[in-house]
């Protein structure tokens, strides 16, 4: 007799995307139950040995806006935190920081085991229960049934996963973990559409046989940076260790030229398609055949072991190519390969099959969320996974989807780019994908989202509070900055302008003004401002950019104003788009198929042009007159 248990929701996986679903779910009150192939690949890094990054440290601060774990669960166990291109301006600022493996999964594994209303399984889910397009629950390969409400398919790389170096090839996830071999086939029974997607990762070397002398050491910054909104800054300031950097050369594609017969990439053994801008070292030295080199870090995967990540070296060459290849870079030519570097390919779905909230279009109470969905990246995963958490408690408690859109958060982008756009490769956050990247500065993200986080329920009202103190400083400090004048005649500001080659005053100019000019900014008018008061470095540096970047921002607003007034004119789900005569035939089908949900998503669709939304706007607008 099968065994059969109930939960409110269900959730397939344990990765980045699966945590957070779980977390938020089961943090809005529904029992919901988390299953993983094994609970020591829960929130485990198969690849690179850190968080956040370009574009990706935005995702990691969103999530904690709205009530992730993400954030707090790196600044509890990081090992070096930077924040990159501080050189440029604040809207590609992204932190980072290199990761604890071990620690990052045990914290996070603690987590989960102490939340309320979550129970944790090991197991595998073969087959997903739908009657009548509306999911019942899922079938376990032991045969149980686990009757839900909904349930979040968070499968990552896992699906008839294959690992592949030069000639071997095995049916196995990442890290040896078992591969997922079942659940396809119930995906396309029902007749989800299934893609073969590709990545891959470097060689683990043992640290204790790396000469560093040949190689530049990279420092954490001085002042750390904490992830999370709710960290206590001083917490963060702890001893960091080194990363290094080092180079490929000649010598070093003069191996993987002689041996590209070898790769699977090459030979034709792999099928997928790998994320174009994470290419592995062999495809870098043919589409790069003019560099003389590459750049490679040497990132620490914890405090308490030796292994060293050999970060932009990933590879699927045979054992003896890899063995020479990485003995002729600097430092490691004595090196000691602890794990090999390898490929991997597994199945994942084309996310045009999902509404907006992740949930499928064709099957009521099913989600998806993370690699499943064709992107990259833990802090992708696991903002998809947040997302589909709330949808799926909020679905059950009869709430309204939460969607965010392009112009709220880099969240909003990344699944908008999902479920809207083809994608053939992996896909990857980057900055340049957010229109109104000046708007969705990592620095805001609390100000921007944790609103949004308190009212879904995810964020305390401590945390909340918080903010809105934050959001008053704010505003206070920019009308005294307003209002507080300084004469030109003033020895103090001549001096201070001289000292930074600005030009003088013919009369006197509100501090804020001066602080608008290029060559000065808010912490270097500091002794002229003798009535500034004390606040934190965060409010600063809010009411810094806002003066600095007035006009760019005002710029942005007034384009989402435009922007929303498509994204809120929705679109009946019993359109017919063929009964649109002035459509062209190809806009019809696209329509037809994707049935878009908002005229700014239409818009959005390859194929569609902005004269086929002219006539659908139109259309709807004699519809709505119809009463129709």
């Amino acid at each position: 007799m099968d065994i059969v248990k109930k939960y409110q929701v269900v959730v397939v996986g344990a990765g980045h995307a699966g945590c957070e679903a779980a977390l938020a779910a089961s943090r809005l009150g529904l029992e919901t139950i988390l299953f993983t192939i094994s609970t020591e690949s829960i929130a485990m890094m198969p690849c690179n040995p850190n968080i956040g990054g370009t574009s990706k440290g935005h995702l990691v601060r969103e999530i904690d806006a709205l009530g992730g774990e993400m954030g707090k669960n790196i600044d509890k166990t990081f090992l070096q935190s930077k924040m990159l291109n501080a050189s440029k301006g604040p809207a590609v600022h992204s932190l980072r920081a290199q990761a604890d493996k071990q620690a990052y999964s045990n914290a996070m594994r603690k987590t989960l085991e102490n939340q309320e209303h979550l129970t944790i399984r090991q197991g595998e889910v073969s087959r997903l229960i739908v009657e009548n397009g509306i999911l019942k629950g899922v079938r376990m390969h032991s045969d149980a049934v686990y009757l839900c409400e909904a349930c979040i398919l968070c499968t990552g790389t896992y699906l008839r996963a294959r690992c592949i170096y030069g000639e071997v090839s095995y049916p196995t996830g990442p890290n040896g973990f078992q591969a997922a071999n079942d659940l396809t086939d119930s995906l396309l029974s029902l007749g989800i559409s299934i893609m073969r997607f590709k990545t891959g990762t470097p060689a683990r070397i043992a640290g204790n046989t790396i000469d560093y002398s040949k190689m530049e050491e990279q420092p954490g910054d001085e002042r750390v940076i904490p992830f999370s909104f709710s960290t206590d800054p001083d917490s963060v300031q702890i001893p960091q260790e080194s990363c290094w950097l080092t180079y490929t050369n000649e010598k070093t594609h003069e191996i993987i030229r002689a041996n590209i017969h070898r790769s699977p990439l090459f030979s034709g053994t792999i099928k997928g398609t790998g994320p174009r801008y994470c290419p592995s070292i062999e495809d870098k030295v043919v589409r790069f055949a003019d560099k003389s080199r590459h750049q490679l870090f040497i990132e620490p995967e914890g405090r308490y072991t030796n292994e060293m990540y050999v970060s932009g070296m990933s590879s699927s060459l045979p054992e003896d190519v890899q063995e020479a290849m990485y003995h002729t870079v600097a430092g490691l030519e004595n090196c000691k390969i602890v794990k090999l570097a390898y490929a991997i390919e597994y199945d994942c779905i084309d996310a045009r099959q999902l509404n907006p909230s992740l949930e499928f279009k064709d099957i009521k109470g099913l989600f998806s969320a993370g690699q499943l969905n064709g992107s990259s990246g833990y802090e992708e995963a696991a903002a998809q996974g947040l997302i589909a958490g709330i949808n799926a408690a909020n679905k059950i408690r009869g709430k309204q989807m939460m969607v965010l859109d392009r112009s709220e958060a880099y969240i909003g982008v990344l699944i908008d780019d999902l479920v809207t756009k083809e994608n053939k490769e992996p896909y990857r956050m980057m900055t340049s994908r957010a229109e109104y990247r000046l708007l969705l500065r990592q620095d805001n993200a609390d100000l921007r989202l944790r609103k949004t986080g308190f009212e879904t329920g995810l964020v305390s009202q401590e945390e909340y509070e918080c903010t809105l103190l934050k959001k008053q400083r704010i505003t206070d400090e920019l009308n005294r900055l307003e209002k507080t004048m300084v004469s030109g005649h003033d020895p103090r500001v001549c001096a201070l302008l001289e000292k930074y080659g600005s030009t003088a005053l013919k009369s006197g100019c509100s501090l804020a003004d001066l602080i608008r000019r290029p060559e000065l900014d808010y912490d270097s008018i500091a002794d002229l401002d003798t009535e500034r008061p004390a606040l934190s470095s965060d409010v600063c540096e809010q009411v810094n950019i806002s003066l600095k970047y007035e006009g760019y921002i005002s710029r942005q607003e007034r384009q989402v104003e435009s922007f929303k007034r498509l994204e809120k004119k929705r679109i009946p789900e019993d359109i017919d788009y063929m009964e649109i005569k002035n459509l062209r035939l190809e806009a019809r089908q696209k329509l037809s198929s994707f049935r878009p949900v908002s005229v700014g998503q239409a818009s959005r669709i390859s194929g569609v042009s902005p004269s086929d939304i002219s006539v659908l706007i139109v259309y709807l607008h004699q519809r709505e007159h119809q009463g129709r």
